[in-house]
């Protein structure tokens, strides 16, 4: 197998192409191999796996996880979205930038954001299958989200009307969450 990492618009949020076997058959791929993700920088542990089902205009998020951090390893296995990260974390050079892309089953990227995003998607096809390693086990407890349309960090989500969850609809905004206590748990360190 071989892995092919690309810098996003943020350098922590990486966009990890990987080596497909097509034919008239159809294809196979490896979605996760520990040396080749070791070898190229990217995480290697991961403690829960999450399968997502949505219909179009769906968006869901902001998301993060203080405690435990969580990171995600996120792809489309069906139909096709519109994977953001935004860096939340204090201090970074790129806090409140947001890096984002369309994955599809077709294309068979993913998107790495670690902890200290807030990650979301929309659906851009009648349904999309979104699934996604993660590098912490879900604690609801310490858990929030940031506002889909927080002006401060100016998404450009190719959506104009979503649908969203009561929760979704009624996040905080990037400003708010700097200022919550919580928020200290994802501090920038140099050579992050």
């Amino acid at each position: 197998m071989q892995v092919y990492p690309h810098p996003s618009e943020i350098p922590d949020v990486v966009v990890v192409e990987h080596q497909v076997f097509e034919d008239d058959r159809g294809f196979f791929q490896e979605v996760f191999r520990q040396d080749e993700f070791e070898a190229n920088g990217l995480p290697t542990s991961f403690v829960q796996a999450n399968h997502s089902r949505s219909a179009r205009g769906v968006l869901r998020g902001l998301h993060f996880q203080w405690d435990p951090p969580m990171g995600k390893l996120m792809r489309v296995s069906a139909g096709a979205a519109f994977l953001v990260a935004v860096d939340i974390r204090h201090g970074s050079p790129t806090l409140g930038r947001w890096a984002g892309r369309e994955i599809t089953a077709e294309n068979k990227l993913q998107v790495w954001a670690p902890a200290g995003f807030a990650r979301g998607f929309c659906v851009l096809s009648e349904t999309a299958e979104i699934q996604y390693l993660c590098t912490g086990v879900y604690n609801g407890e310490n858990e929030s989200g940031i506002a889909w349309d927080d002006p401060q960090i100016g998404i450009e989500w190719p959506v104009a009307d979503p649908q969203l969850s009561a929760k979704d609809s009624e996040a905080q905004s990037l400003a708010e969450w700097l200022e919550r206590e919580e928020s200290r748990h994802f501090r920038y360190e140099q050579g992050d």
